[in-house]
């Protein structure tokens, strides 16, 4: 399932209009982004925690060239999933 896919999915599901379920679906992706941009987690319970994660930064090689490079350290977004969302797959 795409964005495209989940927005008429819940434009079906809630009598919503296309539009509204749209800027539904952007406005809740924007506050995860914001939530974890100012470095908050954003817990929906029942479904699961999204985090920001620090990768450290190390050695590496290009493959091609075989030249070591330095690879800088960076922030990941991460999804632990919740107990009921693992429930309900398995």
């Amino acid at each position: 399932m795409n964005k495209n896919d989940l927005i008429q999915k819940l434009a079906d599901t809630t009598g919503l209009a296309k539009n509204d379920a749209a800027k539904a679906v952007d406005g809740v992706f924007n506050l995860i982004e914001g939530a974890l941009k100012a470095g908050d987690e954003v817990r929906l319970t029942g479904f699961g925690v999204f985090v920001v994660a620090q990768r450290a930064g190390g050695k590496g090689r290009n493959p091609q060239t075989g030249e070591e490079i330095t690879i800088k350290p960076s922030k990941q977004p991460r999804f632990r999933p919740g107990k009921q969302l693992k429930d309900a797959l398995n």
